[in-house]
């Protein structure tokens, strides 16, 4: 059965685009096969030269930004402003590993005694890229630049509904004069995927996605011992302590919770506030979640757009229902809409209790859960009571108390009076069900090669 695309702002089909599968049984295979010959000159092919490709990756993303924008707003409704910044992110982290790159794959020789050893970076061959539909075009570019520039190749599955981006991202890379296959899109079923996994020339499989998505791809990889990077979901702690800049803390809040209508791993969900400044905090949430415009995805000045898919909506207007149920108190929104387009409103939960939902879940879209503790301590404690651990922040005027929270706090990223977002410059990633390994930076580009120790050089 054909996949079909549908615009979450109208709820109109796209379009439909048929499975690799439905092309003939031998059809992953043969696929994988290209992708491979692809990879045999492209891992001989001199740094300095890949370092060229990523330079003219990075002007074709430029130059298109508003096409390539265009197409991730129809796919999955994200506000065009935010898609042209997604798409210049795009060039930016090409731009980064262009200049970079070369240090970071260096060789490294190391003195035991009175021999000399080396140390070198060998690309390991095809990995395998689980990419989901939030940010259709930085997801794939945060894996695949570091993969590709230390010589790897790649199979993007994408996931279904941005198709139309899968197949777009593959052309890009073909136009700026990677080889042909390099980065290929597979359109598969999710249980096709197993499969890809298990074949002998997929040397390594990373996947941003859910934590069942994750941990089922995670086991495949196990089983067939074979690398993998994983980047969960997240229950986002935002620790205000009585000392914080309330508007500041406020505002950063509510911009990461709205962050791309609020489907973000990484978007700000769990407001912990010590009591004492409980009131100010939640005047000022309301205030800038209520200024918030929410709309056609396609104009300039709209900041939340709709939810990426029906199904999505409605299991979060269930986890807001079961929450208020269980005792939390709605200052704002809440209310499913009527009409066309998946849209949902911008929602503030207060008195969120331990039992409910808002407390213990990921909410992917625009809904926000106030938690108030007593102290410091209490805040911490909150704060790390979660089953994941991929992004927190803490928010007090004192940024030596800033930096000693940040210590405590179970997350592979903290930040202090500002909001959590990945940087090309830095390492990204989880802990505990939000994940493990890292993404970007030096760290990054390592996580997909052969770290080969050469002695008596």
């Amino acid at each position: 059965m054909p996949i079909q695309t549908i615009n979450p702002a109208t709820g109109d089909h796209l379009q439909s685009y048929a499975l690799l599968t439905d092309k003939g049984p031998n059809e992953i295979s043969k696929a994988i096969g290209k992708t491979h010959q692809a990879w045999l000159i492209w891992r001989d092919t001199p740094l300095n030269e890949r370092l060229q490709k990523l330079q003219s990756l990075a002007q074709c993303l430029q130059k298109n930004k508003k096409q390539y924008a265009q197409l991730v707003t129809q796919e999955m409704g994200k506000p065009i402003s935010e898609a042209i910044g997604e798409i210049e992110k795009c060039a930016w982290v090409c731009d980064y590993y262009a200049e970079n790159a070369a240090n970071f794959l260096a060789d490294r020789p190391i003195m035991t005694g009175e021999r000399k050893n080396l140390i070198v970076h060998q690309p390991i061959g095809i990995v395998l890229a689980v990419m989901p539909w939030n940010f259709p075009f930085w997801q794939v570019f945060r894996f695949a630049i570091p993969a590709l520039t230390a010589g790897n190749a790649g199979l993007l599955k994408h996931a279904s509904n941005v198709t139309g981006c899968a197949y777009a991202i593959e052309k890009l890379f073909r136009d700026a004069g990677f080889p042909n296959h390099l980065l290929k899109a597979l359109v598969l079923d999710s249980k096709d995927v197993e499969s890809v996994i298990h074949h002998p020339k997929v040397r390594a499989v990373t996947v941003t996605g859910s934590e069942n998505a994750g941990r089922s791809i995670a086991a495949s990889a196990g089983h067939a011992i074979k690398k993998s990077v994983l980047e969960l979901g997240g229950s986002d702690a935002y620790i205000v302590l009585e000392d914080a800049d309330i508007k500041l803390a406020a505002k950063s809040c509510i911009t990461s919770r709205l962050t791309n209508s609020g489907q973000s791993c990484i978007g700000a969900k769990r407001f912990i506030v010590v009591d004492a400044v409980r009131a100010p905090f939640e005047a000022a949430c309301q205030t800038y979640m209520h200024e918030a415009t929410v709309g056609d995805p396609t104009r300039d000045d709209t900041d939340v757009g709709p939810i990426a898919r029906d199904d999505l909506r409605s299991t979060l207007h269930h986890q807001v229902m079961d929450s208020i149920d269980r005792g939390a108190y709605c200052l704002l929104g809440g209310e499913m809409p009527t009409g066309k387009g998946f849209y949902y409103p911008p929602t503030l939960l207060t008195d969120v209790t331990p039992d409910s939902p808002a407390y213990q879940e990921e909410l992917f879209g625009p809904v926000a859960t106030i938690i108030t503790v007593q102290d410091e301590s209490e805040a911490i404690h909150i704060a790390n009571d979660s089953l994941f651990g991929l992004g927190t922040a803490v928010f007090t005027k004192n940024n030596d108390r800033g930096m000693a929270v940040a210590r405590q706090l179970e997350a592979g990223c903290c930040a202090i009076n500002d909001f959590v977002r990945s940087d090309p410059r830095l390492p990204f990633g989880g802990i505990k069900n939000s994940g493990y390994g890292r993404e970007l930076s030096d760290v990054g580009i390592r996580e997909f090669v052969n770290v080969k120790t050469i002695t008596g050089v």
